[in-house]
């Protein structure tokens, strides 16, 4: 297993289609590094729950996940479910964003997710962030479209606890769902764990990705 680190971190983007998508893919990475870094800048956009209680949880719930950081947090109006046809709308969110910062990381969904809300979103992040590490973050649903992933952060049982124990607390809206549990998110994270030697990880897909092995 090979261990590359990302380099020296201060601005982080990340983003997601619906309230509860940053935090269920990249809450646990969200809070390692915060932990890590005391003032880092998160700067997150979220396409769609704005003006609802949804917006409310999220607010709330990203602060939970970024302790001690610079926390910038937008949430639009966009319909759930119809991102496709709210392309304009979402491009130019997308490009409003990269306008105002220059991250050394940036969070997003997959390219291939089955949703199309996320799969939209994740294809429009590598038209706005050219040159910047993206990494694609899993988010286990129905449709079955978990693949092999291509980069892990690992996670000490503590910060997995945490996360399952703030998914739980911020999003009272997601609980009724059968597959928004301590078990899927803990279950899901020790099988990344086990990928990449560790007792709990995340998984994130890169799609494209520039060495500096000489420098």
């Amino acid at each position: 297993m090979i261990r590359l680190g990302a380099g020296p971190l201060e601005r982080v983007v990340a983003v997601g289609a619906h309230c509860d998508d940053i935090a269920i893919g990249a809450g646990g990475t969200l809070l390692t590094m915060c932990a890590a870094r005391p003032g880092l800048r998160v700067d997150a956009l979220v396409l769609s729950g704005g003006g609802s209680e949804r917006e409310q949880e999220e607010l709330a719930a990203l602060a939970a996940f970024c302790p001690g950081a610079e926390l910038a947090v937008t949430v639009l109006k966009l319909p759930d479910g119809r991102m496709p046809v709210h392309w304009d709308e979402a491009k130019a969110a997308v490009e409003e964003l990269r306008a105002h910062t220059e991250p050394d990381l940036v969070l997003a969904p997959r390219t291939d997710d089955a949703h199309q809300d996320h799969r939209g979103l994740a294809q429009l992040i590598p038209t706005a962030f050219r040159d910047h590490l993206v990494l694609g973050y899993e988010i286990v649903k129905w449709d079955g479209d978990l693949g092999r992933p291509t980069a892990y952060q690992p996670l000490s049982p503590e910060t997995a606890e945490e996360k399952v124990r703030l998914l739980q607390e911020h999003y009272p809206s997601q609980r009724h769902r059968p597959w928004y549990d301590r078990e899927a998110f803990l279950g899901l994270a020790r099988i990344r764990g086990i990928e990449c030697h560790a007792r709990y990880a995340e998984a994130f897909a890169v799609t494209k990705l520039a060495l500096k092995l000489g420098d």
